[in-house]
């Protein structure tokens, strides 16, 4: 029996490689067969998806101070974790953080590296910005603008944000008061606008554009591409091809709420599964009680660790929890197999 482990991270307590590494001794311990796929969306981990890093470069952290930033070069394929450069972590979130004066330029810096060492195609991971400043760091540290057209870039966004809703939705979560979002909220209007008159692009309609404080739409108004991050990730690692034939896809994330299912790990993955009418299985940190509506998680088993065994433990032992979680209901499958109703 064959069981896909495909994973997110669980933010702070886990990477997908961890996690997708419990399920794989589960199910080895069990005589399964198990193929574990670490994945991301476009946020932190996307590094981890293709291997991790193996090249560095210091460049010009969110606040000004440099920083050592990993980024991966394979090939002709760079891949750059924007959240290495610009990302809200590198200033201790946003109690750390300064909204209004926070850059991307560290992560045009990153870009600029990756093509001047040959890369054709750069893949840019979006997730866990600190700055609401359009890309206009990234822009200015790509100058002159002209030499990134040798390459490619593709923009894995992880959510489907507007340009012009950066600010609003995310700027809190950077640190920004109500009086600082409005001000971020009206410099990126007046940015869409600067977007548009010199390069014809209005980044303002384009979904994902929003994503990290805008540098997605200031990178698309350069020629970039803008994709769903768990799409692309997908396809790079052939997802489908990987689950088709499988017994069981055990998924999961941190915390599973209305936006697991637009766009992000957990959704794809269920989408997936479901189109080739194979089980799956949700493990997660928790799950947002709130009122919204479950769609694709309608008659999947949702298993919350912090539900079963309290906050506290869940976060503490995350990996060995889901080890333990998997071996359970591998277990339980393998039983069922050897003695199915009709045989009773």
């Amino acid at each position: 029996m064959k069981v896909v482990a495909a994973f997110d991270k669980f933010r702070g307590s886990a990477t997908a490689l961890e996690l997708t590494a419990a399920v794989d001794r589960a199910a080895r311990s069990l005589g399964w067969a198990c193929d574990p796929i670490p994945l991301a969306d476009g946020g932190e981990g996307l590094l981890e998806v293709f291997g991790g890093s193996n090249r560095r470069a210091v460049v010009t952290g969110p606040l000004g101070d440099p920083v050592d930033a990993g980024w991966r070069a394979d090939g002709s394929r760079a891949v750059i974790e924007m959240a290495e450069a610009s990302g809200i972590a590198l200033v201790g979130g946003a109690e750390g953080n300064d909204a209004l004066s926070a850059t991307s330029a560290g992560t045009g810096e990153l870009i600029a590296e990756a093509i001047g060492a040959g890369a054709r195609r750069v893949i840019v991971g979006v997730g866990g910005s600190a700055c609401t400043d359009g890309g206009l760091g990234a822009m200015r540290a790509m100058e002159p603008l002209a030499r990134i057209s040798a390459a490619t870039i593709e923009v894995a966004c992880d959510v489907r944000l507007r340009f012009l809703d950066a600010a609003t939705r995310f700027g809190p979560q950077k640190g920004a008061s109500p009086a600082q979002v409005q001000l971020l909220e009206r410099r990126l209007e007046r940015l869409a606008q600067v977007y548009f008159d010199q390069f014809g692009i209005d980044v303002a309609s384009m979904d994902g554009s929003g994503a990290a404080g805008g540098l997605a739409g200031g990178l698309a108004a350069v020629g970039a591409r803008l994709s769903s991050g768990f799409d692309l990730v997908a396809d790079e690692v052939g997802l489908e091809d990987r689950i088709a034939g499988a017994d069981l896809v055990i998924t999961g994330e941190g915390l599973v709420d209305d936006q697991s299912l637009d766009g992000k790990v957990v959704g794809g993955v269920l989408e997936m599964a479901d189109e080739l009418g194979i089980d799956a299985l949700v493990i997660c940190g928790a799950v947002d009680d709130g009122d919204w509506p479950r769609g694709l998680l309608d008659g999947v088993e949702v298993i919350s660790l912090s539900g079963r065994f309290g906050l506290g433990e869940a976060m503490a032992s995350v990996v060995g929890l889901v080890e333990t979680i998997a071996t359970e209901v591998l277990s339980d499958r393998s039983i069922a197999a050897d003695f199915p109703p009709e045989r009773l």
